[in-house]
């Protein structure tokens, strides 16, 4: 078969703007690609949500590819084996309560489930800042707006476009950046201690790990928090290259989220 080049272009250009179409009105919109928002927006796909996931870099997955300083492997608390067994991802256990994984093998399998699932990621767009909307008196995040993510980098002059969802889920980690424009722009006050976002704390696994899944949850009206950003904004500690805590939350606010939605 002969093959053309602007049949190719044309093919990639109708098909990508037919997906993005397709997701500008959403029950659940993921900032991050992490493997929290991965595993959120896998188990919102299987529970009938609409859902995609935004990410300003050019490979999802956070920072689970590089294990602990560049050794791809990972360790899992047992309380969040199931989510592995789930994806068919090997673990082994190093000494009861630690088990290991490959981080490669990990995070392939959470971003290609996640996608399998139903729940998009677009890659290389960044959310720049949030919709408003104001319901009974009472103001909620409404949406996201979006821009390519090298036009910020080159700070272009130019606009970005928006689209709505129900409920956005800040998953980017340590900046906390989605809850950071909510509290400075908006001026009002997030569900934290100060009512601003707080900032991680130096690393302390055995807290971090408990306390990601505390924090993880709805911390303004449509705004949701998974994985580091949770502690990063609530003010609790930094976990390091221990995973379990990081999935387990993304478990817990799909949940939420399912819940509040269905």
């Amino acid at each position: 078969m002969k093959l053309d080049d602007v049949t190719i272009s044309r093919a990639i250009v109708d098909t990508f703007f037919n997906k993005f179409r397709e997701n500008m009105e959403l029950d659940v919109a993921l900032v991050g690609a992490g493997p929290a928002n991965l595993v959120a927006g896998m188990l919102l796909a299987e529970g009938g949500l609409r859902a995609a996931i935004f990410e300003s870099k050019l490979a999802p997955g956070g920072g689970m590819w590089g294990g602990g300083m560049m050794f791809n492997e990972i360790v899992i608390q047992p309380s969040a084996r199931h989510i592995l067994e789930k994806l068919g991802i090997r673990c082994r256990e190093f000494k009861p309560g630690y088990l290991t994984a490959d981080s490669v093998e990990c995070i392939a399998s959470l971003i290609a489930r996640c996608v399998s699932a139903g729940t998009n990621i677009f890659n290389l767009i960044k959310a720049v800042d949030v919709l408003f909307a104001e319901e009974k008196g009472q103001k909620k995040v409404n949406g996201l707006v979006l821009q390519w993510t090298p036009v910020e980098h080159l700070q272009m002059h130019v606009d970005p476009l928006a689209i709505r969802a129900a409920c956005v889920v800040d998953g980017t980690g340590h900046p906390a950046e989605i809850c950071e424009i909510v509290s400075r722009k908006m001026d009002v006050r997030l569900d934290t201690a100060s009512g601003k976002v707080m900032g991680e704390r130096s690393m302390w696994a055995e807290q971090a790990e408990e306390m990601t899944l505390r924090n993880s949850g709805e911390i303004f009206p449509g705004l949701y928090v998974t994985g580091m950003a949770a502690n990063a904004a609530r003010g609790a500690p930094r976990m390091g290259p221990i995973f379990g805590g990081m999935m387990l939350s993304g478990e817990k606010v799909a949940g939420e989220l399912l819940k509040k939605l269905k």
